[in-house]
């Protein structure tokens, strides 16, 4: 299996996620925490943090779109893994994201740059675990 190289657009793609961190806590005083502006879109306690959270989750998604209006064409995702399995390791991750007390973007972005301990330790075993697993799944079981 081979994985691209691509320097210039994950320079680009981590500089947004960046300013998109800075503006909502500067905005808002808000984290930006993917997976904890999922869960809170579904409670019924205030209709505004609704709205914030809906908008944050669209422009998430919007990411293609905005591809396609500045290039013409939709970007080619390319995985070289099952449908199967892309669905299985999300319900790991969301797993993973209950027990951790927060998901990547939350403790790996936001709460290092707040130099939070919780998030240090949190962004360790994330990535100790994503090396662990790549280890394995290209040296030993030989996919």
């Amino acid at each position: 299996m081979e994985t691209a190289f691509t320097p210039w657009a994950s320079l680009g793609g981590g500089a947004l996620i960046g300013l998109a961190a800075v503006l909502l806590m500067a905005l808002h005083g808000r984290i930006l925490g993917a997976t904890g502006i999922l869960s809170g879109l579904f409670r019924l306690d205030d209709l505004s943090d609704r709205r914030l959270r809906a908008a944050l989750l669209v422009g998430m998604a919007a990411g293609p779109l905005v591809y396609l209006m500045a290039t013409g064409q939709m970007p080619v995702i390319d995985l070289p893994i099952s449908n199967l399995a892309v669905v299985v390791g999300g319900l790991i991750v969301g797993i993973g994201v209950s027990y951790g007390g927060g998901c990547t973007s939350g403790h790996g972005v936001c709460g290092n740059a707040r130099f939070s301990r919780r998030s240090m330790v949190a962004t360790v075993c994330f990535m100790a675990t994503a090396f662990a697993t790549v280890f394995v799944l290209r040296h030993v079981v030989g996919a």
